[in-house]
C-alpha cells in the first residue's frame, strides 16, 4: 500500500457485535438502527422533481455523439404518462412487462414507469434474444412470469425472438416496424387520476421487478424484489455511502440493468440520492472499452463501479493517456470491484496511477451480495493493503455463519432479502433455513480470526469446493482467486479440476488483450493459433512454476494447466452475459477437456517446464 494519503471520504463509523451460539454457528451485525426508508422508489423521484427539478437525472449519447440528458422534473412527467398507457394495457403482477433492450433512458423510463403504477418489470439478458440459439432462457422466462406486454429499444433487432417467444403481445418500442405503441405516443399518453390511484395502492410489498439470476446453474429464476426490499437497501447504500447525503453521486455505468449490481444497486443509488447517472454504451472487451474511455475523459465520476477485468483494461490505457487518468481521477472519491476476484497487480496500479496523477490513494474496495439481497450486504470500509477483504454485515443485515466441512458458510437476514422465487415455493423453501436466513452458498474466512469487526474474505461457493483422492478439501474461490492472480492478466479467470484425483489442473480462460502483448505478431493471429503459440505456453510454464513455488499443500499447488480456445457458451451457463465464470457448468460440459490434464496431451502446460 502506498504510504500517500487517502482521499478523504465520508463512510460509514460500523460498530460491529457477534455472539458465538451453543451449536456452533456464529452471529454477526452492525448495532445500530438504519434511518427511515420510504414506502416506495417512487417517493423519492417525486421528491428530487421537487428539490432539484432541472438536475440531470440520466444522459445518454444520442445519434449526433452528444449527451442527452433527462431532467428530474421530466423523468416524473414521462413516467406518469407511460404508466398512464401500460395500465391502459391491462399489466399487472400476473402480466408484468418484459424488457428485452440493453441500458437506455427508454428502458429506465419504461420500467420505472411500471414501477409507478404497481406493474412489474422484468429486464432480461439481450444475449438470451439476440446470441440464444432455440431461445430456451427467454421461453423459461416467459413461462415463469406470464407478460403481458414487450418492451424493445429496437424492435427490428428483436423482432425473431418476439415473434417466436412472445407471439400475440402488445409491442412497444422506439423505432422498427409492427410495435403497437411506438415511443412518442407513450410518451404523449395523458396522465389521468387512475395513475395516482396506482401509485398510492403500491408499498412496502408490492413487487417491484422480478430479477432474474444468471442461469449458470440450469434456467434463470425470477427473484421476487419488492419495494421494500429496494428502498431498504438504498438506506443501507446511504449508510455507508454518507459523502451521498450531501453529494449527490455523479456516475458513468456500463453494467448491464438485467443484472442486480447495477440494476438494483447503480440504478436506484441514483435515484434515492437524486445523483446524475451516465449510461456508458462502452464494455470491458475489446474494441468496446474504446468508448468508455471516450466516456471517462469527458464525464468525471465521484464513484465507479467496475468487473476487475474492466479495471485491468482502464490501466492499460491509463498508463499511456494522461488525459483520462487525470478525468477519472479528477473528482473520484471511491472505486469497488464485484463480479470476479481482482489480481493483486491491478489493484496495485490503480493505487499508484491515483497518487501519481492527484497526489492521493482513493479508496478502493469490495463488498458482497446477491440477486436475493437486492445486492448490498456486505462493504468493506477499512482501508485494505491488497484485494480480497469483503468487509462486514451491512446495517440490519444479520449474518449466521454456520459450519460445513470446515469452513463457514453464510447466511443473511435483512429487510432487503427477497420473499422467494416467484410462483415456485419448493424452490424458496430450499434457500432459506428454519429460522428464515437466506442461504447465500458462499463460505466465509474471518480476516482475524478473534475479530469479525477486521471483516471477511471470500472463500468459494460451498457447492464448488471438492475433495482430491487424498482426502484433501479444496476451496475452489480462494484458489481460482490466487492462480489468476498470478497469472498476472494472462487469463480474465481458472476452472480448477481435480476432483478424484491426486493433483490439481486448471483450465484457463484466455484474456487476449494481455496475450497479444507477448506474442510477437499476434494481432493477425486467429484464437486457436494464439492461445497455443510457444511463446504464451512458455509464459504460462513460467507463472505457474513462481506461483507453485509459494502454494502450501496439494490443495493449492496447481502443476499444470490448459488454455480453452473454444468461447464459453451463454445458453449452456458457462458464462453470464457480463462474463462471470461458472466453475461447475464449464466442467460439466467440458469434462473430457477437463480430463486432458490428467493424459500426455500435448496441449496441456507444465509448471516450469519447457519443450525443446
Amino acid at each position: 500500500m502506498s504510504e500517500s494519503r487517502l482521499r478523504s471520504v465520508e463512510l460509514w463509523d460500523a460498530e460491529v457485535e457477534w455472539e458465538t451460539r451453543d451449536d456452533g454457528s456464529i452471529l454477526v451485525w452492525q448495532k445500530g438502527k438504519l434511518n427511515p426508508y420510504p414506502d416506495r422508489m417512487s417517493d423519492r423521484i417525486t421528491h428530487w422533481a421537487k428539490e432539484a427539478p432541472d438536475r440531470t437525472w440520466m444522459a445518454e449519447r444520442g445519434p449526433d455523439g452528444a449527451w442527452q440528458p433527462v431532467t428530474y422534473k421530466e423523468l416524473l412527467e414521462h413516467i406518469r404518462a407511460i404508466g398512464q398507457a401500460l395500465l391502459d394495457l391491462g399489466l399487472s403482477a400476473e402480466k408484468p412487462l418484459i424488457i428485452l433492450s440493453g441500458n437506455s433512458i427508454a428502458h429506465a423510463l419504461v420500467a420505472l414507469a411500471a414501477q409507478h403504477v404497481g406493474v412489474p418489470s422484468a429486464a432480461i439478458a439481450p444475449a438470451y434474444s439476440l446470441v440464444s440459439d432455440g431461445y430456451e432462457k427467454l421461453k423459461s422466462v416467459r413461462d415463469q412470469i406470464t407478460p403481458g406486454a414487450v418492451f424493445t429499444q429496437n424492435t427490428t433487432k428483436f423482432t425473431p425472438a418476439m415473434d417466436d417467444v412472445f407471439s400475440g403481445l402488445p409491442r412497444l418500442g422506439v423505432s422498427g416496424a409492427g410495435l403497437t405503441i411506438e415511443w412518442d405516443d407513450l410518451l404523449a399518453t395523458v396522465p389521468t387520476e387512475a395513475v395516482d390511484i396506482a401509485n398510492a395502492a403500491t408499498g412496502p410489498d408490492t413487487v417491484a421487478k422480478f430479477m432474474f439470476t444468471s442461469g449458470t446453474t440450469g434456467n434463470p429464476k425470477a427473484v421476487i424484489t419488492t419495494q421494500r426490499m429496494l428502498c431498504s437497501n438504498q438506506e443501507i447504500v446511504a449508510d455507508c455511502f454518507r459523502y451521498f447525503r450531501t453529494e449527490p453521486p455523479v456516475l458513468l455505468d456500463w453494467a448491464p440493468w438485467n443484472h442486480v449490481a447495477s440494476g438494483n444497486k447503480v440504478f436506484n443509488m441514483n435515484i434515492y440520492n437524486g445523483g446524475s447517472y451516465y449510461i456508458d454504451g462502452g464494455k470491458p472487451v475489446p474494441g468496446a472499452i474504446d468508448l468508455t474511455i471516450k466516456n471517462l475523459k469527458e464525464i468525471s465520476p465521484t464513484w465507479y463501479f467496475n468487473v476487475p477485468v474492466g479495471y485491468e483494461m482502464l490501466v492499460h490505457a491509463m498508463k499511456e493517456d494522461a488525459d483520462l487518468r487525470k478525468s477519472y481521477f479528477k473528482d473520484l472519491k471511491l472505486m469497488m470491484y464485484a463480479g470476479a476476484a481482482m489480481a493483486e497487480h491491478t489493484w496495485a496500479d490503480l493505487d499508484r496511477l491515483a497518487v501519481e496523477t492527484t497526489g492521493e490513494r482513493v479508496f478502493l474496495t469490495t463488498g458482497l451480495g446477491s440477486t436475493e439481497t437486492a445486492p448490498f450486504a456486505f462493504f468493506c470500509t477499512e482501508p485494505q493493503d491488497k484485494p480480497g477483504n469483503v468487509g462486514i454485515p451491512s446495517r440490519e443485515v444479520l449474518l449466521k455463519l454456520v459450519p460445513n466441512e470446515g469452513k463457514w458458510e453464510a447466511r443473511v437476514k435483512s429487510p432487503s432479502v427477497t420473499p422467494g422465487y416467484w410462483r415456485d415455493e419448493k424452490l424458496t423453501s430450499e434457500h432459506f433455513d428454519e429460522e428464515g436466513f437466506y442461504l447465500l452458498g458462499d463460505a466465509l474466512r474471518f480476516a482475524d480470526p478473534d475479530d469479525p469487526s477486521k471483516g471477511f474474505f471470500f472463500d468459494g461457493r460451498v457447492a464448488e469446493n471438492f475433495k482430491l483422492a487424498t482426502g484433501t478439501w479444496v476451496s475452489v474461490g480462494t484458489l481460482r482467486a490466487k492462480l489468476t492472480d498470478a497469472l498476472e492478466g494472462l487469463a480474465r479467470d481458472v476452472v480448477i479440476v481435480g476432483e478424484g484425483h491426486e493433483s490439481l489442473g486448471a483450465i484457463l480462460i484466455p484474456f487476449r488483450p494481455a496475450i497479444e502483448k507477448i506474442v510477437p505478431g499476434a494481432a493477425g493471429m486467429d484464437d486457436d493459433t494464439l492461445f497455443n503459440h510457444p511463446a504464451l505456453r512458455r509464459a504460462i510454464a513460467d507463472k505457474l512454476a513462481a506461483y507453485n513455488e509459494h502454494a502450501t499443500g496439494s490443495s493449492m499447488r496447481v502443476p499444470k494447466a490448459v488454455v480453452m480456445t473454444e468461447p464459453l457458451n451463454l445458453d449452456k451457463g458457462e458464462v453470464t452475459d457480463k462474463g462471470s465464470v461458472n466453475q461447475r457448468a464449464v466442467l460439466r460440459n467440458h469434462h473430457a477437456f477437463a480430463l486432458t490434464l490428467y493424459s500426455d496431451d500435448d496441449h496441456v502446460i507444465f509448471s516450469g517446464y519447457h519443450a525443446a
